[in-house]
């Protein structure tokens, strides 16, 4: 059965009616914040102390951390814990993959949400280079956390080929695993989609939500879909641009041969 948390509703309740009743004051329910920029690969690269602070500092109750893969990142522990301890709710997002290996830098706390995504499909389908398949990875990830004593949730995202079938056999593998939590997000539609499509993805993910069996659940899907979707967005918009730049570098360069 899935479980929401007393606190987390009063916040979000309290964060809508300031949007509603003082909207030049309010901030967004949901706050994103992508791993990447505040911790390296690199021990050598500074953290931005200074963002930290603007996110702890901020009222928006909920936390979520994602963008490239966290676990990838040496301090995300302690970045969740400064996170937590600063009264907001942490939703980590994951693939799932290394979880089970790094479980144990993390404290169970009822601020934070292990968020394990997981792909419609995905079950029984090998990632290269392994003998078992991603799914597996994260439900055991999963299984582990569950036994640690963290609250974990799970996302799904729709994605415009998905179909129904996978979408419920998705949501009714994740109430399985016993989770407290799932939260179902459409994928960013490429920006040269038409209208229909994008139409037609909102519907179908309006329609797995309702697979969720939590209204509570339901809702805090719709309040992360723009706080998540616009950083993907944004990222996705800086990626095209890297990639324009170097296919210009590599003309002008084929040029200066050429001539």
């Amino acid at each position: 059965m899935l479980r929401f948390p007393l606190r987390l509703t009063a916040d979000l309740t309290r964060a809508r009616l300031r949007q509603r009743w003082r909207p030049a004051l309010s901030t967004s329910p949901v706050q994103f914040v992508d791993a990447a920029e505040l911790l390296h690969h690199d021990a050598s690269l500074p953290v931005s102390h200074e963002k930290i602070r603007e996110i702890i500092s901020s009222r928006s109750p909920v936390v979520w951390i994602g963008g490239s893969e966290p676990l990838d990142h040496p301090g995300v522990s302690h970045l969740v814990r400064a996170i937590t301890g600063s009264g907001h709710f942490v939703f980590l997002e994951t693939d799932g993959i290394l979880l089970r290996r790094r479980i144990h830098e993390f404290q169970p706390a009822p601020r934070l949400f292990l968020t394990v995504r997981l792909d419609p499909g995905a079950r029984g389908r090998a990632s290269q280079g392994r003998r078992t398949s991603s799914f597996e990875l994260a439900a055991e990830g999963i299984r582990a956390a569950r036994l640690s004593g963290f609250f974990v949730c799970v996302l799904v995202r729709v994605q415009p080929q998905t179909e129904p079938g996978a979408l419920a056999d998705l949501i009714r593998d994740s109430h399985s695993l016993d989770v407290d939590g799932i939260v179902v997000s459409p994928a960013n539609v490429a920006s040269n989609s038409v209208t229909a499509d994008a139409a037609a993805l909102q519907n179908k993910t309006a329609q797995a939500r309702k697979l969720i069996g939590s209204k509570w659940w339901e809702s805090l899907s719709r309040l992360v879909e723009p706080a998540v979707s616009a950083e993907r967005s944004a990222a996705q918009a800086a990626d095209e641009t890297v990639l324009h730049l170097d296919q210009q570098a590599a003309t002008r360069e084929e040029g200066i041969r050429v001539a």
